[in-house]
């Protein structure tokens, strides 16, 4: 029992929301740190279908699972409020960063 509390512990905290800042990016972009902020070049790919990413200030890309949240946002850097699950973000908000 002793060792049940700190697992479930951990595992509440996990299912909590988190913050994080960074780049809507379209995927065949999101290695490029000069590709970030680039609104009409984010917009024009995924409008063609590449995938919205979030890439993070330190290069980490991460799967949205709203793409259209996503989208309304591509080339901005924006505050993200969601869960993460492995390598893939479910946004709960979206929001333009400061």
């Amino acid at each position: 029992m002793k060792k049940l509390i700190p697992m479930l512990a951990l595992a509440a905290m996990s299912a909590m929301a988190a913050d994080w800042t960074g780049y809507i990016v379209d995927k065949n972009c999101a290695g490029k740190k000069e590709m970030w902020g680039d609104e009409a070049c984010a917009q024009s790919c995924i409008k063609r279908g590449a995938p919205a990413v979030f890439v993070t200030a330190d290069g980490k890309i991460y799967q949205v699972s709203d793409q259209a949240k996503a989208k309304e946002m591509a080339g901005k850097k924006v505050t993200l409020t969601g869960k993460m699950k492995g390598d893939t973000i479910t946004v709960e908000n979206i929001k333009a960063a400061e």
